[in-house]
C-alpha cells in the first residue's frame, strides 16, 4: 500500500463509510474530519476491513499480517473506539461502527489529549450544522429511522402503564442490559467547544450505551464508565428532571444506546425543528391531548418543548369558560409531535394527558432487521449481501435471509428486486407456498 497518497488512504476510507447502508456524504469537512481521527496508516487498515463483524484469523487475512501484528493493530483500533470487539460463541470478533451512532460520537465521549477535541467539535459543527447533507441523508434518507424516541414513564398514569409495551420503557432497556456504560455526552460537548454550550445547562454525564458496545468503550479507552442498573436509573430520573428526551437505537431487542437530549444541542431534534414536519426519528406510541377546559394558558409547555410543536392560541368563545375572554389555550401539532411526554410532565394545571395513537408505530425487532429494512429503502441491499468480506460466512448470509424472509411482500419484492438474485426469489417463491 506504500503507493497511495495520503488522500487516497482517506478516500478509500471514505467509500468504505460509504459502503455500508448509513455512510457519510463527501466533503472537505468530512476528510479533515477522518484526518483527525485517524492517521493515514489507520485509513489505510481500516478501508480494508469489513463492514460488518470480522474475526482476527480475517482481519490478518486481509491486512498479509501475523494475526499476532494483526490483534495489536486490532487492539490499538479499538483504544481510539474506531473499532468495536465482542465475543461470540467464544469467539473474539470486531465490527466497524457506523458514523452515528458510533465512531464520531465516541470521540466526544470522554475528554481526551491525543486529537484536539475542539477543532474536531468546530469540524463537527459544519459538517452537520451548516454543510447538512449528512444530517438529511441520516435523518430522512430511509423510512425506517435510526432512532426512536422513549416516553418519559413517570408522566404515565396507572392505566396507561398496563399498555406500555417492553421495549417502549427505557428502564426495561436498562433492566435487560448485560452491562451498561455511562459517557459524557457527545451533543453538548461538541457544542460546548463549538461556541454555542447548551443553553438548558444540562448534565453532561447521561449518555447510556448497552451490552457489547459498553463494555468495549469502557474496556478500551474508558470512553464510558461501567455502572449498575441502579446507577443507570438514577441517570434517566436526572435527564427527566431536566426535560431532556430519551432517544436509542430504533429496535425492539437489546438496542445499543440511549442517549438524553436538549432541543438545542442534539442533532436529531434539531432535525426536527429545521425540517418539519418531516421526522428524522421514529415517535413514541403516545400522544398529547391538551383539556381545554383545565388549560390556564400560561405556555409553560411551548416553551419546554424541544421541537416547538407546542403554541400558544386564542380559544374560540366555544373553548373559553365563562369569564375568561381572550384566553389562550395550548395546542400541540400532531404532525411533529414526538409524543415524549415532556409538556405533559411541566403542566402545572394537568391539563395535557398522554392518549395511546390510534395507529401503532412499527418498531424493528432487532439490528439485523432495521439494517436490512434501511438497505432495502435505500437501494443498497445489493452492498450488504455482494460485499464479500462482510458476508463471507453461510451463517451471516443467513441471518440476512431470515430477515428478508420476515419482512411484508413489498419489501420482500423490493429486495428480489435489488438483490437480482434466483437464490432469493426461489426462497421468496418457497415461502409464499408455505403460506397458502
Amino acid at each position: 500500500m506504500g503507493h497511495l497518497t495520503t488522500r487516497d488512504a482517506y478516500k478509500n476510507l471514505e467509500e468504505r463509510i460509504n459502503w455500508f447502508t448509513q455512510g457519510a456524504p463527501p466533503s472537505e469537512t468530512l476528510y479533515k474530519i477522518l484526518q483527525v481521527l485517524y492517521t493515514e496508516k489507520e485509513a489505510k487498515w481500516v478501508s480494508l476491513l469489513p463492514v460488518r463483524p470480522f474475526t482476527l484469523k480475517r482481519a490478518a487475512k486481509i491486512w498479509r499480517t501475523t494475526e499476532a501484528k494483526a490483534e495489536k493493530l486490532l487492539d490499538h483500533l479499538c483504544e481510539k473506539a474506531l473499532l468495536v470487539d465482542s465475543c461470540y460463541h467464544g469467539e473474539r470478533q470486531f465490527v466497524m461502527p457506523p458514523p452515528m451512532a458510533g465512531f464520531i460520537e465516541f470521540a466526544l465521549m470522554r475528554t481526551r489529549g491525543d486529537i484536539d477535541q475542539k477543532y474536531l467539535s468546530q469540524l463537527y459543527f459544519q459538517y452537520m450544522n451548516v454543510e447538512e447533507d449528512f444530517v438529511k441523508d441520516l435523518f430522512f434518507a430511509t423510512e425506517t429511522k435510526l432512532g426512536r424516541v422513549f416516553v418519559q414513564e413517570p408522566v404515565l398514569t396507572s392505566d396507561k402503564m398496563t399498555h406500555i409495551l417492553d421495549y417502549e420503557r427505557a428502564t426495561h432497556i436498562v433492566e435487560e442490559a448485560s452491562y451498561i456504560g455511562l459517557g459524557t455526552c457527545y451533543c453538548r460537548h461538541k457544542a460546548y467547544h463549538a461556541g454555542h454550550p447548551c443553553k438548558m445547562d444540562a448534565p453532561w454525564d447521561v449518555c447510556l450505551t448497552f451490552d457489547n458496545v459498553a463494555r468495549s468503550l469502557a474496556e478500551h479507552g474508558a470512553y464510558t464508565r461501567l455502572i449498575s442498573k441502579e446507577e443507570a436509573l438514577e441517570a434517566l430520573e436526572r435527564s427527566y428532571a431536566c426535560n431532556l428526551v430519551q432517544i436509542g437505537e430504533n429496535v425492539r431487542e437489546h438496542p445499543a444506546f440511549i442517549c438524553n437530549c436538549c432541543g438545542c444541542c442534539c442533532e436529531a431534534l434539531q432535525a426536527a425543528r429545521r425540517f418539519s414536519p418531516m421526522q428524522p426519528m421514529a415517535t413514541t406510541n403516545y400522544i398529547p391531548e391538551v383539556s381545554k377546559e383545565t388549560c390556564i394558558g400560561c405556555g409553560k409547555c411551548a416553551k419546554i418543548c424541544p421541537i416547538l410543536a407546542v403554541t400558544m392560541e386564542e380559544g374560540s368563545r366555544q373553548e373559553r369558560p365563562e369569564g375568561t375572554v381572550g384566553k389562550r389555550i395550548a395546542k400541540i401539532d400532531m404532525e411533529i409531535c414526538l409524543g415524549c411526554g415532556i409538556c405533559a410532565r411541566n403542566c402545572p394545571a394537568k391539563a395535557i394527558e398522554l392518549k395511546r395513537r390510534p395507529i401503532q408505530v412499527i418498531t424493528p425487532v432487532n439490528s439485523t432487521h432495521r439494517f436490512v429494512l434501511q438497505a432495502i429503502e435505500k437501494g443498497t441491499l445489493q452492498n450488504l449481501i455482494f460485499d464479500n468480506q462482510a458476508f463471507a460466512s453461510h451463517r451471516a448470509m443467513a441471518a440476512v435471509f431470515g430477515t428478508i424472509l420476515k419482512l411484508p411482500p413489498v419489501k420482500q419484492a423490493l429486495a428480489s428486486k435489488q438483490f437480482q438474485s434466483v437464490y432469493l426469489d426461489k426462497l421468496l417463491s418457497m415461502q409464499k407456498k408455505q403460506t397458502e
